[in-house]
């Protein structure tokens, strides 16, 4: 029996495994970067060891510190979570080797799967030896890892070899391995794939499907189960060839067989992860089980009763990711100062044991958060900007979307920007309202899913009129000159309010009326609807939560400091992060043509390309590799070839 367990990795993942182990009594040991030293899983478990440096490379991705680490600190037992070592046959060969419990799969099944180069094989598939024209989209994907690092769409055979190089090196970054490979990629394909758990006895469950299709680049978004619209015959097959996966391998405890549904609903097989999924909630919530519970008794030997429990209801899950949709998705950093979703579970709602195959744990609707932060914590540049999984489950499909994206509209989430309002919109989308899915759904709707709505407006009134509230009401507001009103700007939106005996009157804002003002909530009625706005600030950030939605503003300053004037064709980094490359032949006095890249930032596992916005001549640039920058640093400067000439 597993008495101590170490989880290595960090965030959300190993507080959902801690929690996990807190119900079946067996105490937790988290491992920590530098950067992670005051961590939610930190500070939830019940011992912690310190792996000095920040950077995966030195740190999470460091499996001979973590044996160490599970040994000093008196553990039988690692579980890798995913990203990082979860898929590395090394690692797991190491926790054996050293006397502990490894809650995945045996070295060989890892090694035989977690390549997707060889796993294609073992499939009977090969991946693309040579590309022509004839065979383009095609997809450059690393062979270790996951989570959409490493993989770039190649339209052009004059792109590949760029595109070939930007993948090793994120996949390098991300895994510890740089191999990549091709394959053809499907247009307006559906992502699903099917969950499978095996005990060493010679049982193996599928648990039904997942629908994974909203994605941006290539990394999952909103994923739900069971996967909607498909055939009883397609699904029948899907079950099987993971099954047939699974025994291929001698495979043990949990993981995911994922494959390409093409629109004439033939099923392509893309890869088997050898290790629990992002997305595991979902099925967890249809099923009523505990997956992590399940893993840990397969690993000490318990054998799964034969039939797997049958599913039920419809499950919905968002990620949510501290990032900036309407910016090419850019990662944010920053404290966060509030995560709150009102009405949201604390437990599981599910079996920890193996669960009677027709007894639901409960039957109730319920949303469920998993996060690796808390109130007061910072989201940094190292790792993966994920803040939280929201997770709705109800009896239908319809009820579990309408839940999830109402929990996700009342939710308090202030810090750095976030793709809220996006997961908002988009379970609200037609498209996904009607099962309409497919992987390419965010590069049609990107645009009218970002375009900002009235509320900001009226968000911007609501924190103008707090803000004088705070200063002491319509006393605040006095000028000795009464035609005059006070101006509040927030961004692109100015405010101009008047403070008189009858209370505050807003210019320029049509159908709008003041009821009330305070320092902290504000009523404003609408074209005759009366609507609360709570008002939050920090500094110069305004958090502005509706109805209409959150808003995050920033206020702007009367006087503009002059050192915040930027040349004209300035390139600012747009997120911290590292140079890790500079464009070949790049240098002062160079001609760029627009769109070129220029520079690569990697900020939060991920590459960034940061290309001239013009035509012209290089006259400035102060990017190198291996320079750590922060948000707004000058990178380099392009003079327009009209203003060159």
């Amino acid at each position: 029996m597993i008495q101590s367990l170490l989880v290595a990795n960090r965030g959300e993942i190993a507080c959902r495994v801690f929690r996990t182990c807190r119900e079946l009594g067996i105490s937790t040991v988290a491992v920590h970067s530098d950067a992670d030293a005051s961590a939610l899983h930190v500070r939830e478990a019940d011992a912690a060891v310190r792996l000095p440096g920040a950077a995966p490379a030195d740190t999470y991705l460091r499996g001979d510190l973590i044996v160490k680490a599970a040994l000093a600190a008196g553990a039988d037992a690692v579980h890798p979570g995913y990203g990082f070592l979860s898929e590395n046959a090394e690692f797991a060969r190491a926790v054996l080797d050293a006397g502990l419990v490894w809650i995945g799969p045996p070295p060989s099944a890892i090694e035989a799967m977690a390549s997707k180069t060889r796993a294609k094989e073992l499939m009977g598939l090969a991946p693309l030896a040579e590309v022509t024209e004839a065979d383009l989209p095609v997809l450059v994907k690393a062979a270790a890892g996951g989570g959409g690092r490493g993989m770039r769409i190649v339209r052009s055979l004059s792109a590949l070899a760029g595109e070939l190089e930007a993948a090793r090196s994120e996949a390098a970054s991300a895994f510890g391995d740089g191999e990549v490979f091709l394959e053809p990629y499907i247009e307006r394909g559906r992502h699903v794939e099917v969950q499978v758990l095996a005990d060493a006895h010679g049982t193996v469950w599928a648990l039904g499907t997942r629908d994974c299709s909203l994605q941006r680049r290539h990394q999952k978004v909103i994923e739900e189960s069971p996967a909607p619209g498909l055939a009883p015959s397609l699904v029948e097959n899907l079950h099987e060839s993971a099954v047939s996966a699974a025994r291929a391998v001698g495979y043990r405890g949990a993981g995911t067989v994922e494959f390409l549904v093409s629109p004439d609903g033939r099923a392509h097989f893309l890869e088997m992860n050898t290790r629990l999924q992002v997305e595991h909630p979902v099925t967890e919530a249809v099923f009523g089980l505990d997956l992590v519970a399940l893993q840990l008794r397969v690993a000490e030997g318990a054998a799964l009763p034969e039939a797997a429990p049958r599913a039920s209801g419809h499950a919905v899950e968002a990620r949510l990711y501290a990032e900036d949709p309407s910016k090419g998705w850019t990662p944010q950093t920053g404290v966060l100062h509030a995560l709150e979703v009102p009405g949201a579970a604390t437990g599981l709602r599910a079996d920890t044991g193996y669960g009677a195959p027709s007894v639901r744990v409960d039957t109730a609707p319920y949303v469920r958060v998993d996060t690796g932060y808390g109130a007061g914590d910072s989201i940094g540049v190292h790792y993966d900007p994920m803040i939280a999984k929201v997770i709705a489950w109800a009896p239908t499909r319809h009820e579990a979307v309408r839940r999830l994206a109402h929990a996700l509209r009342r939710a308090r989430v202030h810090g750095p920007v976030t793709n809220r309002e996006l997961l908002v919109r988009s379970l609200e989308h037609p498209e996904f309202t009607g099962a309409q899915l497919d992987t390419g759904f965010y590069e049609r709707n990107l645009d009218a899913l970002t375009v900002p709505g009235d509320g900001e407006r009226y968000a911007a009134v609501a924190a103008a009129l707090a803000d004088a509230a705070s200063r002491g009401g319509r006393f605040g507001g006095w000028r000795n000159v009464a035609s005059q009103p006070q101006l509040k700007v927030y961004g692109e939106h100015e405010v101009r309010y008047r403070a008189g005996r009858d209370g505050y009157v807003v210019e320029d804002v049509a159908g709008l009326r003041v009821v009330d003002v305070a320092p902290d909530r504000v009523r404003l009625e609408l074209d005759g609807v009366v609507r609360n706005f709570g008002i939050t600030a920090h500094g110069d950030q305004v958090y502005v939560d509706s109805p209409l939605g959150t808003c995050t503003l920033t206020a702007r300053p009367r006087f503009a400091d002059p050192q915040d004037r930027a040349l004209p064709g300035s390139l600012l980094a747009p997120m911290p992060g590292t140079v890790v490359r500079v464009g070949d032949g790049l240098g002062e006095g160079v001609r760029v043509t627009q769109g070129q890249p220029l520079v690569w930032l990697e900020a939060m596992k991920m590459e960034h390309r940061i290309v001239s916005p013009a035509s012209g001549i290089l006259t400035a640039l102060h990017a190198v590799p291996g320079r750590q920058v922060e948000v707004g640093a000058l990178l380099a400067v392009v003079q327009e070839e009209d203003s060159a000439s």
